[in-house]
């Protein structure tokens, strides 16, 4: 017979408002993560951009995806208050807030959840009611402060921050590779990730790309393109200075094909955007001793580091970066150029058999 006591409980149910960029969805995962080590019951629903689905779907710790599907930088008052109400039955406990935005504390606030946690954001008074303090000296990294809105009140930050774990199918990973028809690999697996929706002064040069390729590509490996159909110019440029040898996603695959597909991959070499962050969440994947190489331009990468001991980390510290502007704005681009290939293929075979 149960206890009085254990009738009384009531299973934590959080909603988490989550962040509209990949990156940071993958990084929210380290929260999702510190809910369940603190309490392995909670059940945890994410409501985000429709885009970001597919991240949500291979992370085990979520329960329910909720598709938002308000325009990006879109107020729309009335429907956000209208779907909030339509959550009120739902029997949330809590709403974590990740964004800082007036409109993104709307939704909760309509659902009549209790607790409402989030940094105070675009003056969210009464929207945000328990509203934590945000010193950015303390937290520095923005998975940091996500996980900190997970924490108690005061509740100092877990020594050992959980990194994110993205769980894929290879047998979808096989199916996409059939419907573009290309064999499964039998040799390594060069996955390189040259865009950055950001901007320019994020991007390493094509042609630098090329080059580690071209040199992959000598050494018996499959190099794939991976690319957004924002991307398509940079993944068809790389692949024409290679006489076309590699395998061009741009454009061709869905955020989800894309990330199982990357699972395959035994060498991942991105600048700091979405796919770096997924890349770095995927090290354990499929196979053992994969490599990330990640590089950074105008960004900082003490504040989005990927979220891996094994990712190595390419960034000059030049004396005008970080300076988190999209195009350079001294116009030689030098936090990016001075990072020769060759550097980049030391790294790939570093301690590796060229067989």
């Amino acid at each position: 017979m149960l206890s009085e006591q254990t009738l009384h409980l009531k299973p934590e149910k959080i909603l988490v408002l989550g962040p509209a960029w990949v990156g940071d969805m993958v990084l929210a995962q380290s929260l999702f993560k510190t809910l369940k080590a603190k309490n392995p019951n909670c059940i945890i629903d994410v409501a985000a951009p429709a885009w970001t689905l597919p991240l949500l779907e291979r992370m085990p710790e979520v329960n329910s995806k909720i598709a938002l599907t308000f325009k990006h930088g879109e107020l729309a008052f009335w429907q956000r208050i209208a779907f909030g109400k339509s959550l009120k039955q739902a029997g949330y406990t809590q709403s974590i807030i990740l964004t800082n935005s007036f409109k993104s504390a709307l939704l909760p606030w309509a659902a009549g959840i209790k607790q409402r946690t989030s940094f105070l954001g675009e003056m969210r008074y009464g929207l945000i009611n328990d509203i934590r303090p945000l010193d950015k000296a303390v937290l520095k990294k923005t998975v940091e402060r996500f996980v900190s809105l997970g924490l108690k009140p005061n509740e100092t930050l877990p020594t050992l921050i959980p990194n994110p774990q993205l769980v894929t199918s290879p047998q979808a990973a096989f199916a996409t590779l059939a419907k573009l028809n290309i064999a499964t690999p039998q040799y390594k697996v060069l996955g390189l990730c040259p865009g950055a929706e950001y901007g320019e002064a994020k991007r390493w040069p094509a042609e630098y790309y090329a080059e580690v390729a071209n040199d992959s590509l000598n050494k018996g490996w499959q190099v794939w393109l991976f690319g957004s159909d924002k991307d398509i110019s940079v993944t068809s440029q790389i692949n024409q200075i290679t006489q076309n040898r590699c395998n061009d996603f741009g454009g061709k695959t869905k955020l989800g094909e894309a990330i199982d597909l990357m699972s395959f991959c035994d060498t991942v070499i991105s600048n700091d955007s979405g796919l770096m962050h997924i890349a770095a969440a995927l090290m354990k994947e499929n196979k053992k001793n994969k490599k990330l190489i990640a590089i950074f331009g105008s960004s900082d990468p003490y504040h989005t580091p990927p979220m891996s001991v094994d990712a190595k980390i390419e960034y000059l510290g030049l004396e005008c970066s970080p300076c988190f502007r999209r195009e350079c704005p001294l116009q030689h681009l030098n936090c990016l150029k001075k990072i020769q290939p060759i550097q980049i293929i030391n790294s790939i075979f570093s301690s590796e058999s060229l067989n």
